[in-house]
């Protein structure tokens, strides 16, 4: 047996003799859940975690944390590999005893996972670093679930420096994957995020008298409309993009035009330059119908995080050290996403991969998706996740 194939079996023993561990450390965060920008109790519980493995660690971003483990011949290649630790504002209904003791407030998208399985990979990582090269960079990143996004923060305070990281890697659960196997996919992988906030005003009146105001609701309705020609008549329709308006606010009774007018909605996108060339199309239009109307408008488009883009020279690196560890079989092809990620910041700076961790079981039941309260995870996949991403850590030497 060479010397790889020794270090793969040993991670594979390792992840499986401390999964019961790995698993009440999910429980631990699963139960105390906090809020994005919030993760105060969550951090010390990270710190604690490194402190008794005996992993240095800094903070940043003020919950952050980012800890090194150095292997041989550590300057050789330092590879980065990050999890988020904040939850959603969702009231749980699992029955299940590590249920949420905040009430609405619920790790519904699985970043209690993801932090355990770092964590995990960690221990594994420090008590195996005599028998890998390198640096591993850790980074527990805050507020991946609302703007600015908690990588950007932890970007401009310094993570991707001293060391630089040659690549980063992060993952996310996946409901409709079964445990046991992994998804990667290279180049567009999850699109750009921008909220898009409008407020039509005009002077209200007399919904009998409609020539006597301008009727803010009818303006609003065209401008709805109308927005969906900037997707299909200016995108190129082989770019994925999204522009939905997904709330109308104004008028509060029935003989009343109202003086006001609130939408607002989301615009996603795959591609960094249509992104923006959209964003003063959208100004445009919207400026230009509004007041064409007689009406007047104020837009605030706020953005978002960028598309992820995986670089397909690591994805197909990390694809073939994924089977080496899983097999061939069980190391799928991940589908395109309109959803969002703040991963997306990372892989602007250095090459990144962002790949899916299984975690459905059919007969357990435990099918739900990300963001409902009935999500929840089979728990063996922890064992997978923690073993695969120390995996990736101690093998991949990637050059770019």
């Amino acid at each position: 047996m060479g010397e790889s194939s020794r270090l793969k079996e040993t991670i594979k023993a390792l992840a499986a003799k401390y999964a019961p561990d790995f698993i009440s450390i999910r429980h631990h965060l699963h139960a105390h859940p906090e809020l994005s920008y919030q993760e105060f109790e969550t951090s010390k519980f990270v710190q604690q975690k490194l402190k008794e493995t005996g992993i240095p660690f800094t903070v940043m971003a003020e919950t952050g944390v980012v800890g090194l483990i150095k292997g041989k011949n550590p300057e050789k290649r330092t590879i980065a590999l990050r999890a988020d630790m904040d939850a959603l504002p969702i009231r749980e209904e699992n029955n299940v005893p590590y249920k949420s003791q905040k009430e609405g407030v619920m790790h519904a998208c699985g970043h209690d996972v993801h932090t355990t399985v770092l964590l995990g990979a960690s221990r594994i990582l420090h008590e195996l670093k005599d028998e890998w090269e390198g640096t591993i960079k850790l980074i527990f990143q805050p507020g991946e679930e609302k703007n600015p996004g908690g990588a950007s923060l932890m970007i401009k305070e310094g993570v991707l420096k001293d060391p630089v990281p040659q690549a980063i890697f992060g993952l996310h659960v996946h409901p409709g994957l079964e445990t046991g196997k992994l998804s990667f996919r290279g180049g567009m992988v999850m699109a750009s995020a921008d909220e898009i906030y409008m407020t039509i005003r005009s002077k209200g009146g007399h919904a009998a008298a409609p020539h006597l105001t301008v009727d803010t609701i009818l303006v609003a309705s065209h401008l709805i409309v109308a927005l969906q020609q900037i997707i299909s008549r200016n995108r190129n329709p082989l770019s994925p993009s999204v522009l939905s308006i997904t709330s109308v606010q104004g008028g509060y009774t029935t003989n009343v035009i109202p003086s006001e007018v609130k939408l607002m909605g989301t615009f996603r996108a795959m591609d960094e330059g249509w992104r923006f060339q959209a964003h003063e199309l959208i100004r445009k239009l919207s400026t230009e119908l509004v007041h064409s109307m007689g009406a007047e408008l104020d837009l605030h488009i706020d953005v978002g995080y960028p598309m992820v883009h995986n670089n397909e020279s690591l994805d197909k690196v990390a694809r073939t050290t994924a089977a080496t560890y899983m097999g061939k079989e069980n190391v799928l092809e991940t589908e395109i996403r309109m959803g969002a990620e703040d991963f997306g910041y990372y892989t602007q700076q250095i090459p990144g991969c962002f790949y899916r961790l299984g975690v459905m079981n059919i007969a357990k039941g435990i099918t739900s998706g990300v963001h409902t309260p009935t999500f929840n995870i089979d728990e063996s996949a922890i064992e997978t996740g923690a073993g695969m991403m120390a995996w990736l850590g101690s093998q991949i030497d990637f050059k770019g």
